[in-house]
């Protein structure tokens, strides 16, 4: 994990935010900080004192700073930070043609949203199954057809969560041909509840860290609550020009609105960043293709059909980074709605009397 390292023997000192206040260190070198602004303490008693209080704990923006720092110019890195602000707003991009971005795994998109298709000599398991039935077959059935796979070898359709783009087809795939469709008895249950257009009749349920095997392929389904009470995120084998990695794909990616929720995601991010290191994965994937980079990174290797790079392939570094922005991410948010809810928050962003109505 190529991160900052804060050097201990160095003094933590005061610096200038990019829009102009001082603020200070980054909350890695806050330890540090809160030595110096002790060693003061006889000095500026008063202001020592609260410098101290307020290093106590990093602010939500050095949490996003944090990320953004992390993130550096790396396309799906930044794309990541960017879909976990709050207040974004998901683009709407054209459907690309359907791809196989590795030898056994084809991505057939709407552009919005994403199913992925594990090839396998016993048939395909697809992750997510789009919006409608409608959408299912002609971008997933007619999209396996192009890519020269047969749609009625799906075995199993993967829901990674309870949303309607994402479960909206797996009825219509169980129907045509017979597939069983799988989801995280949360989501079950959570559909069960709402009843929404298309949802698809209960099948199997997944439990965490379940191994569902076909045609010699093994993927582990991890349950990472959080987007949703049932969310899956899966780690899988692909093959690029006949060597093997390892991919994952987070299943859910907008943080819900309670903070309860948002600390499930945080626990199920970190969680899951364990079990990546321990699976060894080297590929980064997205069910919302504009979240990760990855609707670009489709078209990269689209215009080079016979090269070796395949930008999917981060390394073990690039998806622990990619998951470490995630935690970064998630902690900023539980920051920022923690200092929302705090007396001291709500009058400091209050204006004063001799500010208000000022433009």
């Amino acid at each position: 994990m190529n991160e900052p390292q804060a050097d201990p023997t160095r003094p933590a000192s005061l610096e200038v935010h990019r829009h102009g206040a001082l603020t200070r260190r980054r909350f890695w070198q806050l330890g540090a900080a809160a030595a110096v602004t002790v060693g003061a303490a006889s000095l500026l008693p008063e202001r020592a004192a609260a410098e101290t209080s307020a290093s106590a704990a990093p602010t939500a923006q050095d949490y996003f700073d944090r990320a953004a720092e992390l993130a550096g110019d790396t396309p799906n890195l930044k794309s990541i930070v960017s879909a976990l602000t709050a207040g974004y707003t998901p683009p709407r991009p054209p459907a690309p043609a359907p791809l196989r971005i590795f030898d056994n795994v084809a991505v057939l998109s709407v552009g919005f949203v994403s199913a992925t298709a594990i090839l396998t000599p016993g048939g395909i398991i697809l992750i997510d199954a789009l919006n409608t039935p409608d959408e299912a077959e002609q971008y997933v059935v007619a999209g396996l057809r192009s890519l020269g796979a047969d749609p009625s070898m799906i075995k199993y359709v993967v829901v990674t969560h309870g949303h309607g783009d994402h479960f909206g087809g797996a009825q219509y795939l169980a129907d045509q041909y017979g597939s069983r469709v799988m989801m995280a008895p949360a989501d079950w249950d959570l559909l069960a509840s709402t009843s929404p257009a298309n949802a698809p009749t209960r099948d199997l349920d997944i439990a965490d860290g379940q191994k569902l095997t076909l045609g010699g392929t093994t993927v582990t389904l991890n349950h990472t609550p959080g987007h949703t009470p049932g969310t899956v995120s899966p780690i899988f084998p692909a093959r690029w020009r006949g060597r093997a990695h390892t991919a994952m794909l987070w299943g859910g990616t907008n943080p819900p609105a309670a903070t309860a929720s948002k600390e499930t995601y945080l626990s199920s991010a970190l969680t899951f960043a364990s079990r990546m290191r321990r699976a060894g994965v080297d590929i980064e994937l997205s069910n919302h293709g504009f979240a990760d980079y990855g609707l670009e990174r489709m078209e990269q290797l689209r215009g080079a059909p016979n090269g070796r790079e395949n930008r999917f392939i981060v390394g073990t570094s690039g998806t622990e980074r990619f998951m470490k922005i995630v935690e970064t991410m998630l902690r900023g948010r539980i920051a920022q709605d923690q200092q929302a809810a705090t007396p001291t928050a709500t009058t400091m962003a209050a204006p004063s009397a001799l500010t208000a109505g000022c433009c």
